[in-house]
């Protein structure tokens, strides 16, 4: 026979086991709503590819593929190694038809998705549109900003400057998280978003740089914000509300000092008209010969504001972001530039390279190499501006 005191603990345990059978039963909904968050926030979407006819796909390992619509698992295997392509209803896989237009492949084991010789992490969702093909990196953020560093910034670079460049990329990427939660993917793995290109871009210096600053971001007043960064400001980072719609003090431009030893502090290039008339026709303009290019406004940082085309017909006005996007980023570097007509070759001299807001990034190289911390780097870049700890994960 069991003592009483035996009896008073028993009923003890039985109570405390049914309070929280009851907890857990009246509340989850709650439970299942704040894990289904943590486990989202934590990932981000990137596109990989974009509008392509097929790809090639491999899976070492076990995997799933469900139907990102029904929720529903297609198919369970082991080793998959196969041609992806779309048909009318959906999309193919080698022989085998999926009737959806969008698939998500879970492989059971890190690294071992590999899409057209590239490896990555984390899962891949197959969309299928207009009878075109993209894929979408369902990934960890810290594993995202791994995989974009070495494409943004140079491993070798001293680690408080890494430190305070991956601070920014997560930051930047987060931001996108929010601004596009409705749409298929948060960000593209091209120029136009991060350089991004799966598990071959990972350096162990910049992986222990985004380890040691594990969920730390930038915010102001207490919100995430665009953290943009480029590579060179050349004296002077842009205000971002010249550029874009945000006005806030962490992107209205600070002096700088850091990077006039910058590789790109200076640079030069020469088109010829023909070149340069074809890229503006391409982009929409109606010119025939250009007689002159001539500067009609700088703002505080000395780049330039608006251009005037001189041509045989209408002289047109172009915004020079406008003007440097049509001719390409990499050739005119900035839009701080002078610009001659000498014969039949238009001659750009600048200096800078990016569109100049937010973190300079050769800047925040010689401001490390000086002694700078990652935060007094960011704080000098970005003031007012907060290191943050993310803290809905």
């Amino acid at each position: 026979m069991a003592s009483p005191l035996k009896k008073v603990i028993c009923y003890k345990l039985w109570v405390i086991s049914l309070i929280i059978f009851l907890f857990l039963t009246h509340n989850s909904a709650l439970i299942t709503q704040y894990y289904s968050f943590a486990q989202s926030s934590r990932y981000v979407r990137v596109a990989i590819f974009q509008d392509v006819s097929s790809l090639r796909l491999k899976i070492k390992g076990s995997y799933e593929i469900i139907d990102s619509v029904s929720n529903k698992v297609l198919n369970r295997g082991k080793n998959l190694n196969t041609t992806v392509t779309v048909y009318t209803d959906g999309i193919l896989l080698g022989n085998t038809r999926a009737k959806t237009n969008k698939l998500f492949i879970k492989p059971y084991y890190p690294e071992s998705v590999i899409i057209n010789g590239r490896i990555f992490r984390g899962d891949i969702q197959l969309i299928k549109n207009n009878m075109k093909l993209s894929v979408v990196n369902h990934i960890d953020l810290e594993d995202y900003v791994k995989g974009i560093s070495v494409r943004e910034t140079s491993h070798y670079w001293p680690i408080d400057s890494l430190e305070a460049e991956v601070i920014v990329f997560r930051t930047f990427a987060l931001y996108k998280m929010q601004e596009n939660s409705k749409k298929d993917f948060d960000l593209t793995s091209d120029v136009y978003s991060q350089v991004y290109s799966g598990r071959a871009a990972e350096r162990y210096r910049i992986n222990k740089a985004v380890d040691e600053t594990k969920d730390l971001v930038l915010t102001y007043q207490g919100k995430i914000f665009p953290a943009f960064y480029h590579a060179t400001c050349a004296g002077y980072t842009e205000d971002a509300a010249l550029l874009w719609n945000i006005d806030i003090p962490p992107l209205k431009g600070v002096s700088c000092n850091f990077c006039q030893d910058s590789p790109h502090f200076k640079w030069h290039n020469v088109l010829s008209q023909e070149e340069v008339k074809d890229a503006l026709v391409k982009g929409g303009l109606r010119i025939e010969n250009i007689k002159d290019i001539l500067i009609i406004g700088r703002d505080k940082s000395d780049r330039i504001t608006d251009l005037k085309i001189v041509n045989d017909k209408k002289d047109m006005k172009i915004s020079a972001k406008d003007f440097r996007n049509i001719l390409g980023p990499n050739i005119i570097k900035s839009t701080n530039f002078q610009v001659r007509v000498i014969d039949h070759d238009i001659v750009f001299e600048g200096f800078g390279w990016g569109h100049g807001v937010g973190l300079c990034q050769w800047g925040a190289y010689f401001m490390a190499k000086q002694g700078y911390t990652y935060k007094q780097i960011l704080e000098y870049y970005y003031p007012g501006a907060q290191v943050s700890l993310i803290t809905n994960r």
